[in-house]
């Protein structure tokens, strides 16, 4: 009897995927025997995923290049082998070949590949494993950033999970929509999801998936303020990990006490408690514990520690921790991760405090161009405007803040945000009359003025309006 290296689920020789968690099984693969439940915590992680939760970032399962390189080989010597005979070319062992080159990171062949065991289980009306390699496809376009195919294939993956009544998969599915909508700031359809994952846990009489379902609806609840019901579930989640000595879900719930206090900003002391409390229970983890796994952890302890240093005037210890948060986020991401570009915004944000308004930019612009790829319209919008606020400190720099603010206000505009829009239109019109270009001046006050109409700002209308009439009449 072989062991899952993913769930730690029992599993057949012969078994080509894992029937318990659906991953893909790589051949001759073997792990000790665990079954506590503290293993299975581990998948409980924040935004990611829910049946990739493993991503290969157990030590202990991880396989060199040469041994994936090896199996990759075996794996082709057969379907060439079966190619010449005339043979059916199974499904599974194009998942497997998927999975191997996913270990490699290598994202184009893994799809390629999932590509064509689709097209095999639909030739056979293999229901449960066409959902599989829609839900697999799903989870490669999603963490290339191509978020409504990922939305797309899930919903394939789900709509057949239903038919066939599998409500344990249905859930994780759920988790996953639940997951890119939340990357693409789609909270109602985040929640949708998210509720709807939770409730058919409760249902269904699933603890584990419950516990995980209620600990990524406390991320939507955050940006809802809904606090009483996040101190509610992370009060049941608290007394869950304790009952199950679940070391990891322990961490994970200390840094998201340590996240709700930071965000009500009432008590910043008792968030920075939490955020020390949970790094120092790294401590137990032991050598055996996965860098990886202690990194999807210590980012964002370390991220919050370094917004409280920068709140506390701190920037020696807030320039340290922002460090750690993006080093850690450098080692489980395969490439750029939008975590990074918080990070880095940040860092930004640090320099300028600091008065290195050469290196804000710098930070500010690599943290633009993570959310750009990412689709994140309004903080592109907004780091651009950053940007041209830092350039126009300096009158030798007006031309740069002129043009960084341009692109910024056509984001607002094409986003239907006025407020921002006519806040910028104001700035600009007071730079090109610093620049002494009245026309470009007076053009932008009265677009500005027209904005604040529709905001119904009467102040600022007043105060356009007399700038246009000194403009027209001086010149």
């Amino acid at each position: 009897m072989r062991i899952c290296p993913f769930c730690k689920s029992n599993i057949e020789e012969s078994w080509y995927y894992c029937r318990n968690c659906n991953k893909p099984l790589i051949a001759n693969l073997e792990v000790p025997s665990t079954r506590s439940f503290g293993n299975h915590s581990e998948r409980i992680v924040y935004n990611h995923a829910v049946w990739e939760e493993d991503e290969e970032i157990y030590e202990n399962t991880v396989i060199k290049d040469e041994e994936i390189d090896r199996n990759l080989k075996e794996i082709d010597d057969i379907l060439e082998n079966k190619e010449i005979l005339g043979e059916t070319i199974p499904g599974s062992l194009l998942l497997e070949k998927s999975s191997l080159h996913y270990k490699k990171r290598d994202l184009v062949n893994a799809e390629k590949n999932l590509e064509l065991a689709l097209k095999n289980f639909q030739e056979l009306n293999d229901d449960l494993n066409i959902s599989i390699c829609y839900n697999e496809l799903g989870l490669i376009q999603e963490e290339n950033g191509f978020f409504d195919q990922a939305i797309y294939n899930f919903n394939r993956s789900l709509d057949i999970l239903k038919e066939l009544k599998d409500m344990p998969r249905v859930i994780k599915i759920l988790n996953n929509l639940g997951n890119v909508y939340f990357l693409l700031k789609d909270l109602e359809h985040a929640y949708e999801n998210y509720q709807e994952a939770l409730q058919l846990s409760e249902n269904e009489n699933l603890k584990y998936e419950e516990i995980k379902s209620a600990s990524n609806l406390v991320e939507v609840l955050y940006l809802l303020k809904d606090y009483d019901r996040i101190e509610k579930i992370l009060s049941r989640n608290t007394e869950f990990f304790n009952q199950n000595e679940d070391l990891y879900g322990t961490i994970q719930t200390q840094i998201k006490y340590g996240k709700l206090y930071f965000i009500k900003g009432e008590d910043y002391d008792l968030a920075y408690q939490y955020f020390v409390s949970a790094l120092e229970l790294f401590k137990k983890m032991g050598e055996t514990t996965s860098i990886y796994i202690r990194a999807r952890l210590e980012w964002e302890a370390y991220y919050y520690l370094g917004m409280l240093y920068l709140i506390w005037d701190n920037l020696l210890e807030a320039e340290n921790s922002l460090m750690q948060s993006l080093e850690a986020v450098r080692i489980f991401g395969i490439r750029e991760n939008i975590n990074e570009g918080k990070i880095l915004e940040e860092m930004g944000r640090m320099y300028k405090l600091e008065g290195d308004n050469n290196r804000a930019v710098e930070y500010y612009t690599l943290s633009y161009e993570i959310y750009y790829k990412y689709g994140d319209k309004v903080k592109s919008a907004d780091l651009k405007f950053k940007i041209g606020q830092l350039y126009s400190n300096s009158e030798d720099s007006e031309s740069n803040a002129i043009v960084f603010f341009e692109e910024a206000l056509n984001l607002y505009e094409n986003m239907g945000h006025i407020k921002e829009a006519a806040m910028l239109l104001q700035k600009l019109g007071d730079l090109y009359l610093h620049k002494g270009m009245i026309n470009m001046s007076v053009s932008n006050f009265k677009k500005a003025r027209d904005y604040f109409k529709d905001l119904k700002d009467d102040d600022s209308i007043k105060l356009l309006e007399e700038k246009i009439k000194s403009l027209s009449d001086t010149y």
